[in-house]
C-alpha cells in the first residue's frame, strides 16, 4: 500500500478501492469549517467580557468569516478543478490552520476579526473542494449515498460545535475553540495525501477570471450589506454595498452569457430542478442558521444552561439529520426528489410553527420537539438537493458545481442570521420597553438592556448587585433609622432586579415566538415556490445527457 496516493482518479480503470476512507477525510474538512462559527455561538460571551468588544465588534468577529467565505467560493472552485481539488483541499486546510492560531494569539477584536477572515478564506477552498472530490472519487451509482453522509456531517457540526466548545470552555478560555482546529486540520491533510487520490479536471480551458472577480465582488458586497444594512443601520455602507451588488450582478450575468467559456454558465438556473434546488437549500439554511441563531441565546440565558449543557440539548437535531439522511437515501430512488425535499422543507415549516409557542412558561421539553422536527426536515431535503446540484456539471466544473452548492447555503445561513436577527433585536426591545413602562428604570438603563438579552440580564444582574451592597450596609450602621432606609432601598432595588430579569425573559421568549412567525412564513412560501419548480418526473441518465449536450451547444453557439 502506498504511503501517499499518485495515481489520479480519472486514469483509475476502477473505482477507488478507499472512497470509503476518504470520504471520511472529506466529513472531517467539512465538520471543523462548519463547527468554527456554531462554536463561537456559545464562546461569544467569554470572549466579549475578555477583549471588551461593543455589539458590532461581536458582529463582524460572526462574519469576519462569513464574507471571504461567500464570495471566494466560485473562483477558488475553478481554480481547483483547473489545477489539483485535493491541492485545494490541503492548501485550505493549512490557511484554516493557520488563522485558527492566529485567533488563538488574538488580543484584541481587530486581530480576532483579522483571523477569522483568514479562516474564510480557508474554507472558500475546503468547502467546494470536498463535494468535487466526493463527486469525482465516487461512481455516479454511489453518489448520492456519499452525499447522504456528507449532508449528515454538516448537521453533526451544527450540534457538536457548542458541544465541543462548551466542553472546552469550562476548564480553558474561550481562545482554545481556535486552537481545537489545528490538530484536526493537521490530521486531515496527512490523510488527504494518504488516502485521497489526486484529481483535476481532465481538460480544462482558462479560468474566467474577469467572470471569477465579479462574482467576488458581488457575493461579497451583497453578504456584507446582508450583515450591515439589518444590524447598524441603513448608511452609506450598506447602501453602496447593495449598489456595488447589484450593479456587478448584473454585469457578471452579461459577462457570463456572452463568455465562449464562462466560470458559472447561468444558462443552468433556467433549468427546473437545478433553480429549486439551489433555492431550498437557500431557504432551508435561512431557517437553519437563523434559527439555531435564537435558539442557543434562549437556552443559555432565559433557561440558564451553561455552554456545554447548551450544546448537549442541541444534540437531538444532529440525531434527527442522521435519521432524516437515512430515510432520503431509501424514498428519493423510490418517490423522487420533489416529494423528499418537499416533506422536508413542511417539516422545517412545521418545526418554525411549534416555536412560535415559546412563552415566559417554556422549558427545554417545549424545544425538543422542534429540534427533531427540523432535523429530520434536514436530512430529508439537503441531501437530494446537493446532489441535484452536483448532477448538473459535467466532471470539468465538479468544483465549480460544489461551489455553487455552498454559496447557496452561505447566502442563506446569512440572510438567516441577519433578516430574522434583526427582527429578534427589534421584537425583543420593544416588548422589554412595553414591560417595564411605568418603571423607575433610568432611560440609559433601558437602552443597555434593549441591546441584547445578555445586556437585559446584566443590567438586572447590576441593579441586584446594588441591592446587595445596601443590605451589605444596612447590616453595618449603626444608626437604627438609616438601617431601616438602606434596608427598605436595598428592597425594593431586590424587587426591581427580579422585576427586570423576569420582564428580559418574557420579552425574549415573545421576541423568539414572533420571530419563529415570521420565519414560518418564509419557509412556508418558500415551500410553494420550490414544489412549483421541481420537476414532478426524475430525468432518466440519457435525458440528463443530452440536456448537458444542449446546454454545452447552445454554450458553445
Amino acid at each position: 500500500m502506498r504511503l501517499v496516493m499518485t495515481e489520479p482518479v480519472e486514469k483509475m480503470e476502477r473505482p477507488y478501492a478507499r472512497r470509503w476512507w476518504a470520504l471520511l477525510v472529506l466529513c472531517l474538512s467539512l465538520l471543523i469549517i462548519v463547527m468554527a462559527n456554531t462554536a463561537l455561538t456559545v464562546a461569544a460571551p467569554d470572549m466579549t467580557k475578555d477583549l471588551g468588544l461593543s455589539s458590532a465588534d461581536l458582529q463582524w468577529v460572526i462574519d469576519g468569516y462569513t464574507v471571504p467565505y461567500a464570495a471566494l467560493m466560485l473562483l477558488l472552485g475553478a481554480i481547483g478543478d483547473k489545477y489539483s481539488r485535493r491541492g485545494a483541499l490541503v492548501l485550505g486546510l493549512a490557511v484554516f490552520g493557520g488563522g485558527a492560531v492566529f485567533g488563538y494569539l488574538a488580543d484584541s477584536s481587530t486581530t480576532v476579526i483579522a483571523a477569522r477572515a483568514v479562516m474564510g478564506v480557508g474554507a472558500a477552498l475546503i468547502m467546494p473542494a470536498t463535494l468535487s472530490l466526493l463527486a469525482a472519487t465516487f461512481p455516479r451509482a454511489e453518489r448520492a449515498k456519499a452525499i447522504v453522509l456528507w449532508t449528515a456531517t454538516a448537521g453533526l457540526a451544527i450540534a457538536a460545535g457548542p458541544v465541543v466548545a462548551g466542553a472546552l470552555l469550562r476548564d480553558h478560555g474561550w481562545s482554545s475553540t481556535f486552537l481545537i482546529n489545528v490538530p484536526v486540520a493537521a490530521v486531515a491533510i496527512v490523510l488527504a495525501f494518504v488516502l485521497i487520490p489526486p484529481s483535476k479536471a481532465g481538460h480544462h480551458d482558462r479560468i474566467d477570471y474577469v467572470g471569477g472577480l465579479l462574482s467576488v465582488l458581488w457575493t461579497g458586497s451583497l453578504v456584507y450589506m446582508i450583515i450591515e444594512g439589518p444590524h447598524f443601520g441603513w448608511h452609506a455602507k450598506a447602501v453602496t454595498a447593495a449598489v456595488v451588488a447589484g450593479a456587478a450582478l448584473v454585469a457578471f450575468v452579461l459577462w457570463e452569457l456572452r463568455h465562449p467559456r464562462p466560470i458559472l454558465d447561468v444558462r443552468r438556473f433556467a433549468h427546473r430542478r437545478f433553480a429549486g434546488s439551489n433555492l431550498a437549500v437557500a431557504l432551508f439554511f435561512l431557517a437553519v442558521f437563523g434559527a439555531f441563531y435564537y435558539l442557543t441565546q434562549h437556552l443559555q440565558f432565559v433557561l440558564g444552561y451553561d455552554a456545554l449543557q447548551t450544546g448537549v440539548r442541541m444534540l437531538p437535531l444532529a440525531g434527527a439529520v442522521f435519521v432524516g439522511s437515512a430515510l432520503t437515501g431509501f424514498l428519493t430512488p423510490r418517490v423522487g426528489m420533489k416529494w423528499t425535499v418537499g416533506a422536508g422543507m413542511v417539516g422545517g415549516t412545521t418545526a418554525l410553527a411549534l416555536l412560535t409557542r415559546v412563552d415566559a412558561g417554556s422549558t427545554y421539553g417545549d424545544f425538543l420537539a422542534p429540534l427533531i422536527i427540523l432535523g429530520l426536515a434536514i436530512g430529508l431535503a439537503l441531501s437530494p438537493c446537493t446532489d441535484a446540484i452536483m448532477g448538473a456539471f459535467p466532471e470539468s466544473e465538479l468544483g465549480v458545481g460544489g461551489a455553487v452548492n455552498d454559496t447557496s447555503l452561505e447566502l442563506g445561513g446569512s440572510l438567516g442570521i441577519a433578516i430574522l436577527g434583526s427582527l429578534l433585536a427589534t421584537s425583543y426591545g420593544n416588548h422589554l420597553s412595553d414591560a417595564t413602562a411605568g418603571s423607575k428604570l433610568p432611560a440609559s438603563a433601558l437602552d443597555t438592556a434593549q441591546d441584547s438579552v445578555g445586556a437585559g440580564y446584566a443590567v438586572a444582574q447590576g441593579i441586584g448587585d446594588k441591592a446587595h451592597a445596601l443590605a451589605a450596609q444596612a447590616a453595618k450602621a449603626t444608626d437604627p433609622q438609616q438601617a431601616a432606609q438602606l434596608k427598605q432601598q436595598a428592597a425594593e432595588l431586590a424587587a426591581g432586579a427580579r422585576q427586570m430579569a423576569d420582564a428580559v425573559g418574557s420579552s425574549f421568549s415573545d421576541a423568539v415566538a414572533h420571530t419563529s412567525l415570521v420565519g414560518a412564513v418564509i419557509l412556508g412560501i418558500g415551500t410553494v415556490l420550490v414544489a412549483v419548480l421541481l420537476p414532478r418526473r426524475e430525468k432518466t441518465a440519457p435525458e440528463v445527457k443530452e440536456q448537458e449536450r444542449e446546454l454545452a451547444d447552445s454554450t458553445a453557439a
